[in-house]
């Protein structure tokens, strides 16, 4: 895919431009279908099918401290966007400066030159507080030599998909709901660091993953999933909480390989996929109890995953 710092450098290297704007925080299946009609409409009218996006969430700009969760890393999110058919983005830093940029302003530095159709989201805003919306848009592409086309949002049963409610489902353990809602399962990607290593004096050994990973964290509670180390699958249960039941330590994933305790992923980058929930977080009273429950949240975890692959 071609990454690019500004619509400008596109039209150096291709001719012809349909592009869709957005956050694309989730890439769930509202994103999707919006994607599909771009690429779609691309294709048709022999045109490069890009994307406009931001280096990161709006709100850690205008509203410091109340950013949502990343649901993505940056380089999920362009793998996953050439998988869907994109060819170009442009990842627009959103600091001060764009933040204050005025509807009209932004059109004319940013969808120009060469952009011939531009896709945007149902009730689609922009430009300094929101000022801007779809018909502005349409108004400025007559000025500007584009045309607008304005995508409905996809609904699962009366619930319009959302990052939104993709994070509501998170946050109450609801994984598979969510797994839904994004057309693949949930991912925290992290370096593995150095812990406690208390799972391995107790034949569980977790490799934990560092709180410094990109992915939001599901409700505290075990999961089936999958462990992905140098471009393997490893099939996993994952551990989400305090810890609290040996040591009050911060919130962080851990995550067990099913059937290996040889694997050695410290300093490594990995990713841990979500799958379903074995359960919710619970707090035992004896090292006896949490030995005996790690046993059978394992048991469970393969048993779900067996029955995937089968």
């Amino acid at each position: 895919m071609l990454e690019a710092a500004s619509v400008a450098e596109l039209g150096s290297h291709q001719n012809g431009l349909a592009v869709a704007i957005g956050k694309f925080d989730g890439l769930h299946l509202g994103h999707q279908q919006l994607l599909h009609e771009l690429v779609e409409y691309a294709q048709e009218a022999h045109l490069i099918p890009a994307v406009i996006s931001f280096d990161r969430h709006p709100h850690q700009t205008i509203r410091p401290g109340q950013a949502p969760a990343e649901l993505l890393s940056p380089p999920r999110k362009v793998q996953l966007l050439e998988q869907f058919g994109v060819e170009a983005l442009v990842s627009l830093p959103f600091d001060e400066k764009l933040a204050a940029m005025s509807a009209s302003e932004f059109a004319h530095a940013h969808l120009t030159p060469n952009v011939q159709m531009v896709f945007v989201g149902e009730g689609f805003r922009f430009g300094s507080g929101g000022q801007g919306d779809v018909a502005a848009l349409r108004e400025l592409g007559q000025q500007l030599g584009f045309r607008v086309r304005e995508i409905p949002p996809v609904k699962i049963g009366d619930r319009v998909v959302s990052s939104t409610l993709v994070r509501e489902l998170l946050e109450t353990g609801k994984v598979s709901a969510a797994s839904l809602l994004l057309g693949r399962d949930h991912e925290i990607v992290g370096e593995i660091e150095h812990g406690k290593k208390l799972g391995r004096t107790i034949g569980f050994p977790t490799a934990n993953f560092s709180r410094a990973s990109i992915g939001m964290l599901p409700a505290d509670g075990v999961y089936a999933g999958w462990l992905i180390a140098d471009g393997e699958r490893f099939p996993a249960a994952h551990s989400v909480g305090t810890n609290d039941s040996v040591a009050e330590v911060p919130r962080l994933i851990e995550s067990h390989v099913i059937g290996r305790d040889d694997l050695d992923l410290y300093g490594k980058t990995c990713t841990a996929i979500i799958h379903a929930q074995v359960r919710p977080w619970a707090k035992f009273d004896s090292m006896d109890a949490l030995v005996w429950q790690i046993s059978q949240d394992v048991l469970a975890a393969s048993e779900i995953l067996e029955s995937i692959e089968s």
